[in-house]
């Protein structure tokens, strides 16, 4: 059965204990419990001090899935691999959920998301943009079907949820047997919750009285920079914490015995967008530090591994237990409760937190036998031949130098922004644009060239904008670029694998330029790095307009670049830049880097080559 966003009551197939109730806008709902005659209590369930009445459960957690249901890498077309040899996938979570689901009996156990679902793989893509679930008679979307068959209970909403516009969202919650809870989406106009804020669990225990367990679901603020075109004047999204501190004591009062947040925010208190928000990105701590009543929170959004984290109420002095279970199905979070009856209530006496390695299981078959037919066809998809190549390209250094497969990304956004502006009165103005080293591993073969090989360059789903801005400015845009790098003094030794992400940033936070040549001199400060900018073999004029080709990300304030954010939009594109690179491709037939590829920026340290 869809959860119905109309009623916001459905069944929980998870625990098989009762109703699950997602709250709406306007006074909470409340239902009474319908237990379940089948479902067996566990014998843990009982354990405890010699006469006293206990009880023990675990909510089980996943995050940032980004599409991925098999441990499979449709960019390279094999078996998912990495440095770590992590898997990947809700086959292996289902694996994992239901192990933990025998140790400790169903019925004792919740399964929740902390959002991040439904972008991230070809797989993804393909039910969002190929063959559509919103199509009339369209198809279950993959993510919606797995998750429904391991038994979800809840899901907070992420902000790669929002990529794909609203319909397709909307169509997805259609599609789950759970809530996708956002108690901070709010309808722009209303100011109401577009999406439940919460859910309410039943447990049964041995002892008679059930245990309440709410699941409050935050998101993150970014959505309304991220994702300017898909929400501005349709939703708004206020702070993490100013949410909680409304819905936590409202589930309290609705005799929620155990609060439990999941949020689609990391840990760290810092914000990407600097001040472009006057909300905090990553705030799942400060949530647990100033909301009194919570007792776990689920974190997701960093892509970080937080086996347990432990963060002091300052209100209360109790701790509140944060986890996160890295990305993509490659951990399962377990919160561990151990609840007491006490004064003719249940109390938290024990939280605990651990993750499992999705990597030490192999895929449950009844999730990879469902949707076997979908993993085909996307498979089939990917491997379409669009073109040939002259030659190999590799991203492999691209973090440390201008490589060939990088100015390929540039070109075709250089190229597609001057053919979008000709005849306007921006025309004459010159184009430069700027790209990342999106994967470490994106390639274009010697030969025929695939959707896949096309679309691995940029596995983000980001649109282009034409943005005018100065010489100067762009100046003081590469120099925050070069933050990236690590100070390293001349004469000292260069290990390329540490001159990079400086500061912890990450790859898609550095951007090269094309059009302008440069040097980035990593023995200099930060905001001093940049010397020798030129364009077309001249100094660049810092009074000179420019129009940049950028990601719509970047554009919205993604990363905290300075200037863009504010700077004239003169363009943009409803399609993806990958599929703009696609579509490239195909028209050309032939990709030569003889065509595009030069070396314009170099690392340097007093004036001589790094490399």
């Amino acid at each position: 059965m869809a959860f119905d966003r109309r009623t916001f009551i459905g069944t929980t197939a998870a625990t098989g204990a009762g109703v699950a109730l997602a709250g709406a806008a306007g006074a909470p709902a409340a239902a009474a419990a319908q237990p379940d005659a089948g479902a067996a209590v566990s014998a843990s369930a009982s354990a405890g001090r010699p006469g006293s009445r206990t009880y023990a459960f675990t909510v089980m957690g996943t995050t940032d899935l980004h599409g991925n249901v098999f441990n499979w890498d449709y960019f390279t077309d094999k078996e998912f691999d990495d440095k770590a040899h992590n898997d990947v996938g809700l086959a292996k979570i289902s694996t994992l959920v239901e192990q933990v689901r025998a140790e400790k009996g169903r019925c004792n156990t919740l399964l929740i998301d902390a959002g991040d679902t439904i972008q991230g793989t070809q797989l993804s893509y393909y039910y969002a943009k190929v063959d559509p679930i919103t199509a009339r008679r369209g198809p279950v979307h993959p993510m919606a079907q797995a998750m429904n068959a391991i038994g979800y209970d809840a899901a907070a909403l992420g902000n790669h949820e929002f990529n794909y516009g609203i319909p397709v969202l909307r169509k997805f919650e259609e599609q789950c047997d759970f809530p996708l809870l956002g108690a901070n989406a709010l309808d722009a106009r209303t100011l109401r919750p577009a999406f439940p804020p919460y859910s309410m669990h039943r447990l049964r225990t041995p002892h008679g009285r059930e245990v309440k367990v709410a699941v409050l679901g935050l998101t993150n603020p970014g959505i309304a920079l991220w994702d300017k075109a898909n929400v501005q004047g349709k939703m708004t999204f206020p702070g993490l914490e100013e949410q909680a501190a409304k819905y936590v004591p409202r589930l309290r009062s609705m005799g929620a015995d155990v609060v439990i947040v999941s949020a689609h925010s990391g840990s760290s208190g810092t914000s990407s967008y600097g001040d472009q928000l006057p909300y905090v990105e990553n705030a799942a701590a400060l949530v647990a530090e100033q909301v009194p009543g919570i007792d776990a929170i689920l974190v997701g959004h960093a892509h970080t591994e937080i086996p347990e984290y432990r963060v002091r109420n300052g209100a209360t002095g109790k701790e509140v237990v944060l986890s996160e279970p890295l990305k993509w199905g490659q951990r399962l979070t377990l919160f561990d409760f151990e609840l007491v009856w006490e004064k003719g209530r249940w109390s938290v006496a024990k939280v605990a937190a651990k993750v499992l390695n999705s990597n030490a299981v192999a895929e449950d078959r009844k999730i990879t036998r469902l949707l076997a037919d979908e993993h085909r066809k996307v498979v089939a998809y990917v491997n379409q031949v669009i073109g040939t190549s002259t030659q190999a390209m590799s991203s492999a250094e691209g973090p440390v130098k201008d490589v060939p497969i990088i100015d390929l990304i540039n070109h075709v956004q250089a190229e597609t922004v001057r053919a979008a502006l000709a005849g306007s009165e921006w025309a004459a103005l010159p184009v430069v644009s700027q790209a990342s080293c999106f994967s470490r591993t994106a390639a274009i073969p010697a030969g025929k060239v695939t959707i896949r090989d096309a679309a691995g360059l940029y596995p983000f789903e980001n649109t282009l904008e034409a943005r005018l801005l100065t010489g100067a400015q762009l100046k003081d845009y590469l120099e925050y670029s070069a933050r990236y790098f690590v100070r390293t003094a001349p004469g000292d030794v260069v290990d390329p694998a540490k001159l990079t992400n400086a500061e912890a940033i990450p790859d898609y936070n550095y951007d090269a330029v094309y059009g302008f040549s440069y040097d980035i001199d990593i023995a200099q400060p930060v905001g001093s790095r940049i010397s020798g900018l030129s364009f077309q073999g001249a100094p660049v004029d810092p009074a000179a307009r420019f129009v940049l080709a950028v990601n719509n990300y970047r554009a919205s304030g993604g990363g905290n670049f300075p200037h863009v954010p504010q700077a004239r939009q003169l363009w943009a594109d409803s399609d993806e830049i990958r599929n703009t690179i696609i579509q490239w491709v195909k028209a050309k037939g032939t990709v030569d880097p003889a065509g595009f590829a030069s070396v314009d920026w170099r690392l340097t340290r007093a004036g001589v080559p790094v490399f």
